[in-house]
């Protein structure tokens, strides 16, 4: 009993993210040099997150009966996308004036030392504006795409290859064959890099405490706990309402991808659980186009977590500095976020960029500000990413529920413990996965 309970991934995990604290606080160096581990993990997992992405998307758009499903499947779900995402955005903003983390801080702006935030800046200044972010939508070539791993631009081109072999017809039936086959293989290999999630964890756990220490808690511990707060609201509350209005549990889903919220805990990434993620929304009954579609789509315009983040991070910045903003302001600083938050995808630290490229656009809130969040972003990165992968699954299943392309029998059945996804392998076959041919209009 006790060895089956260890062998679980998401306890493995969360023993070393404890372990990992622990040794980060008594032995700091030692820590901080244990950084390799997590990144190691991370850059396994981006091996392969872009050719799982391309195959599921050309695999998901090739198989849809008509490219009439593919727009009513986009249109809505970038209509969620939107909903959701504001959401997240004007709860942050409520919290942060609701409990106000940064008041009476009374930092004075121009003794702030902004070295360290000036590659973020630079890069703000680079890349802001919509029509960038337009053209940055097609890659200027397919390898480059792949090969920088840019969600988007991958999702763009795989959308044309998919609709181009879906007009095809049976002549494309020979690639769909070696890209399915292809996609199984890379998700065994997924398989294999999700077991080292453990000591991954453990190292970049042991690095963050190690690195900033738990004084960086302290100091800013508001803003971190009106942050936590936030996410947990907005994922019990929020995504509970749409769990219920869809008819499924919201915690009994949870307990489903338990894994990946650990392993998203442990890295502080919800890119390297992605391809996982997909297969278990396959394997709980969602089709395969909608899966394809909806998660790699998600990862660029659902981030619920960072959306909580900007308006928190914007609006504590305004107080520690005793900047004034009129209700007026706060409204420009939430409809400037809505734009700017979904352009960010596939940048490097796309948070900083995107909230620096925020309040230097609005000229109000000063961008030196930001300095005061280097100390405790790292530790409000793990709440950020965890929303992000839990908002972009339900999301998933919400869209799938609306366009009729999960069957709620089979969801309901593994949700309730009587089915087990482990690893490739499914434990009980009274349910044999048809997914992939299933109609994608088909209704539960």
């Amino acid at each position: 009993m006790t060895r089956h309970f260890f062998g679980k991934l998401y306890v493995q995990v969360l023993i070393g993210v404890v372990a990992g604290g622990v040794l980060g606080f008594f032995y700091p160096q030692l820590g901080t040099d244990l950084k390799p581990l997590g990144d190691v993990f991370i850059r396994l997992i981006k091996m392969v997150f872009a050719p799982v992405i391309f195959a599921m998307v050309v695999l998901g758009i090739a198989r849809m009966e008509s490219m009439k499903e593919l727009g009513r499947v986009g249109v809505r779900a970038l209509l969620y996308f939107e909903v959701m995402s504001t959401f997240a955005l004007g709860l942050g903003l409520l919290v942060v004036n609701v409990f106000q983390p940064g008041a009476g801080m009374n930092v004075d702006v121009h003794t702030l030392d902004t070295g360290s935030i000036k590659s973020y800046t630079a890069a703000a200044a680079k890349s802001t504006g919509f029509i960038d972010f337009l053209l940055n939508m097609v890659p200027t070539s397919v390898v480059d795409a792949l090969g920088k791993n840019d969600i988007l631009q991958i999702v763009v081109f795989a959308t044309m290859f998919g609709i181009a072999l879906s007009h095809m017809g049976r002549r494309a039936k020979p690639v769909i064959d070696v890209l399915e086959a292809f996609s199984t293989g890379m998700f065994v290999v997924v398989g294999m890099i999700m077991r080292i999630a453990p000591i991954a964890a453990f190292g970049a756990i042991a690095f963050t405490v190690g690195k900033y220490g738990v004084a960086s808690l302290l100091s800013l511990g508001q803003l971190m706990g009106c942050m936590y707060i936030t996410c947990v609201v907005f994922v019990f509350v929020v995504l509970g309402v749409v769990a219920r209005v869809c008819g499924f549990s919201l915690w009994k889903f949870l307990r489903y991808i338990k894994d990946e919220i650990f392993t998203v805990l442990g890295t502080s990434s919800s890119e390297s659980v992605v391809p996982q993620l997909m297969r278990k929304l396959e394997h709980l009954g969602v089709s395969k186009p909608v899966v394809g579609l909806v998660i790699p789509a998600g990862v660029t315009f659902n981030p619920d977590g960072q959306c909580i983040y900007y308006t928190m991070a914007a609006i504590f910045i305004a107080q520690a500095t005793n900047t004034p903003l009129t209700f007026v302001d706060q409204l420009v600083v939430l409809g400037v976020l809505m734009v700017t938050s979904k352009g960010s995808a596939g940048v490097t630290g796309s948070g900083f960029i995107t909230l620096a490229a925020t309040l230097a656009s609005m000229g109000k809130i000063p961008v030196a500000g930001m300095v005061l969040l280097l100390g405790v972003d790292r530790f409000m990165s793990e709440a950020r990413a965890i929303t992000n992968t839990i908002g972009n699954a339900v999301g998933t299943l919400a869209i799938a529920r609306w366009v009729g392309a999960v069957d709620q029998d089979r969801m309901h059945h593994i949700l309730d413990g009587q089915d087990a996804y482990v690893d490739d392998e499914v434990v009980d076959t009274a349910f044999e996965p048809q997914l992939a041919g299933m109609p994608l209009a088909q209704k539960a």
